[in-house]
């Protein structure tokens, strides 16, 4: 069972029409659906922390899904990530499981856990984003980053994250649940980095398995004002994955060049 705890590190550039030149070269690394519980262990997510350290990236992102269930390791993970460190700083926006909600419009089985983990992590120095936004200067030049509540717990509000932007301000949002993408509607979204689908934790081609693969299994997309990542995750849910290994993300920012070629949504 090596694949689970078989870290790879993906190097992203990310193209954005009209970049400020002195934002070139900014990069963002994002770590998504750690999972701690009993059986994701917490030394397979220090050694994904350490890593990302290494990188030494000027911001980190993380995307949600902290525990798996329950409040039992709610103060471990935090602790784990709150080692982390980044010039522009450690944003973060909760998942589904951090709701304790297993279904989409499904009530959450443990209704506290969400504020449990919010404050968990905003005392080990992580900013957590609710449908709100912060504005960062990277020499000299402004960039913002937006956080979006879980999709499945009904209180994502995209518009509301990145209202009050300026429109020339390049934009990266944080959202949990990949299908957020779909609140955009032609809003600038220079960068949505979501996990929540493991990649689907099984590559199996097109054959009879296929129909497991999540629509939006994972890797880059571009949708209507900007791109779309979608993680495949450090954590699962079940200890297996096949051909879809757990990973970090780290994204360079430069300006967009009329010949990339991209998956459109």
């Amino acid at each position: 069972m090596v694949e689970p705890f078989w870290l790879e590190t993906n190097h992203i550039d990310i193209r954005i029409p009209g970049l400020d030149p002195r934002l070139e070269g900014l990069t963002v690394c994002q770590l998504s659906d750690l999972h701690l519980c009993r059986a994701v262990p917490a030394s397979h997510l220090r050694q994904a922390i350490d890593r990302t350290l290494r990188l030494k990236p000027d911001l980190i992102a993380l995307t949600g899904d902290y525990v798996h269930a329950g409040f039992h390791y709610v103060d471990a993970v935090a602790q784990l990530v709150g080692q982390l460190r980044a010039p522009l700083g450690v944003f973060a926006v909760l998942g589904n499981h951090d709701y304790s909600i297993r279904v989409y419009g499904g009530k959450p089985r443990f209704p506290r856990l969400k504020e449990a983990v919010e404050s968990a992590l905003t005392q080990h120095g992580i900013e957590v984003l609710r449908n709100e936004h912060r504005l960062r200067t990277y020499q000299g030049a402004t960039l913002a980053v937006a956080g979006v509540c879980d999709l499945w717990s009904g209180e994502a509000d995209l518009p509301k994250a990145i209202r009050g932007i300026s429109p020339d301000v390049p934009r990266i949002v944080l959202a949990h649940h990949p299908r957020t993408v779909d609140q955009a509607a032609g809003k600038r979204c220079d960068l949505i980095l979501s996990g929540h689908t493991h990649g689907g934790q099984v590559e199996l081609g097109e054959g009879p398995w296929s129909r497991f693969k999540p629509q939006l299994g994972s890797g880059l997309f571009y949708h209507d004002s900007g791109y779309l990542y979608v993680h495949k995750g450090i954590g699962y849910t079940l200890r297996f994955r096949f051909r879809v290994r757990p990973e970090i993300a780290i994204f360079r920012l430069s300006r967009w060049d009329k010949s990339d070629k991209l998956e459109v949504l």
